[in-house]
């Protein structure tokens, strides 16, 4: 029996009656039957006419077609034609026609529940093809695209700004003109990278950290490219126009820290208060010419921050990033960058994009500059929302970037906009553009600046031109008084959370030693799996030998020694990230910091018990990509000047791939940006057999980039000193990043094992030696790596007491008084030679040659593999005979093979 039958007709009557006058007097479950029941009850046209069926479903497909492909339609391009019709969404196409205009159809899913096919394309062309082109329906996720549509359909995309608000914007671009203008005028002929062309994205930038700023963002950290910079750095974050003025005259030569770099490469952060009483700190990362390498150090130092915030990181540090449109679809970086958005060590709650579109790159048009429609067309791998928007129409860009901004506080995902404008000038203000875009440059050289356009705009809507006079000539009257002021030195080096941290290195000793008590707790800790947690076998017994090891205080091998380095520093309270190619594991078997549940598959961290205070370990395998990882986690440490950040390379060579971040940031940032940082690289290195691309780390390229105590290059040999070398990291009262060329063969060498006592006692030793009758010693044989074990296991063999081994642990910077200090004993001997694995045009020799002779005062002798273009053959055979051939000349025997 229905419950109907229970409910008597006279209330039933009444209580639809009240419904219909007003469906909230009653209860949501007789909301939902009375809707229902009407619905049911209702006979439609198409339900009784098969052909209004058919052409009510085709409205519904017209509808999708529009949300799919209305971009195409969509007048966004300043210098073409707005596009008036596309056949794909011609009425025909859907079996409709003008003669079906003026006929109601009802509608799902849409801004109305029904109207005239009229209406409804008007709607849709309002929307999707006016000025702002949008791609969303590729996203996978219903609830994103419907987010979309709930927010666009309603307001037709169209802005609506108050009077104030227009009146801010033109101030924006008059700023944004007259200051490239000016700089033309005063500094005649200097490169600048002029924003003209594209001044709306002033005007979007200052409403994106607005809104920012009221949502509850407290850090905004920016990247782009030289285009505009300049501009950003005056107009946005308000750094001084006397400083730039300054820079252009080269006024600031002096206060300069190390080499410095041009004006448009140069970093920027301040505080900043918006027009609404809100606070915001802005940072501009600094960046080289390498278009886009800057992308993954901002991600990097956006997720420090928000690691450092805790749970509300996300919702309080935005990223934003600048592109432009030939590097966008032209460097692969982008797509490395765009791949780290939902990883769980990288995500940084969303990326706002936003591709400056000149439409050209350098010289060079689109259609030979990418194979795609559009320039952003790579983003959609990551399924998130591409607006495309006219660079002449300022109202549309805020209105975009404000949607835009609040997709990614709802979702956390990336956003892209392309503001499609142009670019008035050359590649540099020196540059002719007429020679090879003739016709564009023409089309451009007639087109009235967008400030002018929108000033006219206003005119009409009650804006005197007078007024407009005004603005203009307040705007040059502070320009002119900044010509004339003194420079201020702003955004010096270390501060904040750098204020602790020398900006000279030194070389004083580092107590790094952990008491023996202290290490074997540690190493119990870091040892330990939880009771109810199922290992592999082998994984068990690794770590009960780890322990027993530690226990015994005897034979702690690599892995051993690197798990003691981590669990005590954060036993000291500080943090530590490792990412990197499946670095939980290592490459090779060795880590084993996050062992899995073989029943669950969930991983457990044990060296995370051994924290203390606020200190976090943070291990993540990283995509399969260098450059965008090892930019990331360079970028994270400029963030975090007292933990120990880690990026480990899958082998040494791998690293070749991240070129870019090693040169232009890593090995450089203190000379030209007067910024440190304490990254550690993990090179895997050792000759080995196993061919050209997993033998040599390629340690000459290193030592190549080294000059004025820039960087630390180390080749540790043991696993204590590894321990102490890690330690003294983030001991040491300065940062530099450190170089690691770690081992492969010798993780499980039984030579290569450290006692508790080398732990407890000392410290990193830039310089080892063995113990030798120093009276009988006629050959010194110096080296670094793992040909020492190579070296020594031959002398242990058949032991000659005329033969020391010297080993250099650190190439850079080369303890020179250690090492003379070490080798002045030595007043007998009548050889001194460096022995290396590597080719004589590779490794460490080249660089510590001449460093060599000066010390020992004569050449030394070379002894190693010869010159070769290739690291290392691909025979293993043939490896065997030279490794056994450097033995032979370095010990004085023959080869016999």
């Amino acid at each position: 029996m229905s419950f109907e039958s229970n409910i008597s007709p006279e209330y039933l009557d009444s209580l639809h009656l009240q419904w219909q006058q007003n469906p909230r007097s009653v209860p949501p479950s007789w909301q939902a039957y009375f809707a229902g029941f009407d619905l049911g009850s209702q006979v439609t046209p198409a339900a009784s006419d098969p052909q209004m069926a058919f052409k009510q479903s085709a409205v519904q497909s017209l509808i999708y077609r529009y949300r799919d492909i209305g971009h195409l339609l969509a007048c966004t391009d300043p210098l073409a034609p707005c596009p008036i019709s596309h056949p794909l969404l011609e009425l025909q196409e859907f079996g409709l026609s003008e003669a079906d205009l003026d006929t109601f159809f009802e509608t799902r899913n849409f801004v109305q529940a029904g109207g005239t096919l009229r209406e409804i394309v008007d709607i849709l062309q309002q929307t999707y093809c006016r000025f702002l082109g949008v791609e969303f329906m590729h996203i996978q996720n219903p609830a994103e695209r419907q987010w979309l549509k709930e927010r666009m359909e309603p307001a037709r995309n169209q802005p609506s700004f108050s009077f104030d608000e227009k009146t801010r914007i033109l101030w924006k671009l008059n700023a944004a003109a007259l200051f490239e203008a000016f700089l033309h005028k005063k500094f005649l002929g200097q490169k600048r990278f002029s924003l003209e062309g594209a001044e709306t994205l002033m005007p979007l930038l200052d409403h994106l950290v607005g809104r920012a700023a009221a949502a509850g963002i407290t850090d905004l950290v920016l990247g782009m490219p030289h285009r505009g910079r300049l501009n950003v750095l005056a107009n946005l974050f308000r750094k001084p126009y006397a400083t730039i003025f300054a820079e252009f005259e080269d006024n600031l030569e002096y206060a300069v820290v190390g080499e410095g770099d041009v004006k448009y490469h140069n970093g920027f952060s301040t505080d900043i208060e918006t027009e609404e009483g809100h606070r915001i700190h802005l940072t501009l990362a600094s960046n080289p010419s390498h278009l886009e390498a800057v992308n993954p150090v901002v991600e990097g130092k956006c997720r420090a921050r928000q690691d450092s915030y805790g749970e509300t990181g996300q919702g309080r540090v935005l990223p934003v990033l600048l592109h432009g449109d030939a590097a966008f679809a032209g460097q692969g970086l982008v797509t490395e960058t765009l791949n780290l958005s939902q990883l769980e060590g990288y995500r940084t709650g969303g990326t706002v994009h936003v591709v400056v579109n000149n439409q050209i790159g350098f010289t060079t048009l689109p259609a030979d500059a990418r194979s795609t429609r559009y320039a952003t067309d790579v983003a959609k791998m990551l399924s998130v929302p591409i607006f495309h928007v006219h660079g002449e129409d300022p109202e549309a860009a805020l209105f975009t970037i404000q949607l835009a901004f609040d997709y990614r506080q709802q979702f956390g995902r990336d956003v892209v906009i392309e503001l499609i404008c142009y670019r008035r000038h050359g590649h540099n203000e020196g540059d002719e553009p007429f020679f090879t875009q003739p016709l564009m440059y023409e089309a451009i050289r007639n087109r009235p600046s967008v400030h002018e356009l929108y000033a006219a705009q206003l005119e009409q809507e009650g804006l005197s031109r007078e007024k407009f006079k005004e603005m203009s000539a307040a705007v040059n009257s502070c320009f002119e008084l900044a010509l004339s002021s003194e420079e201020k030195t702003v955004d010096q080096g270390f501060q904040g959370k750098w204020e602790n941290i020398e900006r000279d290195t030194s070389d004083a000793p580092v107590d790094t030693a952990v008491a023996a008590e202290t290490l074997i707790e540690l190493g119990r800790i870091a040892t330990a799996l939880p009771a109810d947690f199922t290992p592999h076998p082998k994984i068990a017994k690794l770590m009960d030998n780890r322990r027993q090891a530690i226990e015994s205080g005897d034979g702690i091998d690599w892995g051993g020694g690197e798990a003691l380095a981590f669990a005590s520093l954060l036993h000291d309270g500080t943090s530590i990230r490792l990412s990197g190619q499946d670095c939980r594991r290592g490459t090779f078997n060795h880590r084993h910091a996050a062992p899995i549940d073989s029943l669950t598959g969930e991983p457990t961290f044990p060296l995370a018990n051994a924290a203390k205070g606020d200190a976090r370990l943070q291990i993540y395998n990283s995509l399969l990509s260098e450059a965008a990882v090892l930019g990331f986690d360079y970028g994270y440490s400029l963030e975090t000047p007292d933990a120990l950040t880690l990026w480990e390379a899958q082998f040494g060579d791998f690293a070749n791939g991240a070129q870019v971040i090693i040169d232009q940031f890593i090995a450089s940032s203190v000379a030209k940006w007067d910024r440190a940082s304490g990254l550690v690289m993990l090179l895997p290195h050792g000759f080995e057999g196993q061919g050209p691309e997993h033998s040599s780390a390629r340690i000459e390229r290193y030592l190549q980039l080294c000059a004025h105590h820039n960087l630390i290059v180390a080749a540790p040999s043991t696993p204590a000193q590894l321990f102490h070398l890690l330690r003294r990291q983030v001991r040491q009262t300065f940062r530099r990043p450190l170089i690691v060329f770690t081992p492969k063969g010798l993780l499980r060498h039984p030579l290569c094992r450290s006692r508790l006592n080398d732990f407890a006692g000392g410290r990193f030793e830039e310089v080892l030696s063995t113990h030798r009758d120093l009276k009988k010693v006629r050959s010194v044989l110096l080296c670094s790596g793992r040909i020492y074990y190579d070296l020594l296991e031959r002398l242990e063999t058949a032991p000659q007491d005329n033969i020391a081994l010297v080993r250099v642990e650190q190439l850079y910077p080369l303890a020179a008084a250690t090492l003379t200090a070490t080798l002045k004993p030595y007043t007998k001997a009548e050889k001194f030679a460096w022995v290396q694995e590597e080719p004589q045009n590779s490794g460490a020799w080249n660089h510590l040659r001449p460093q060599l002779a000066e010390i020992l005062g004569q050449e030394p002798q070379y002894i190693g593999r010869d010159e070769a273009a290739s690291p290392a053959v691909g025979s293993h055979k043939t490896h065997q005979h030279e490794q056994q051939t450097i033995l032979d000349q370095a010990l004085g025997r023959k080869n016999q093979n």
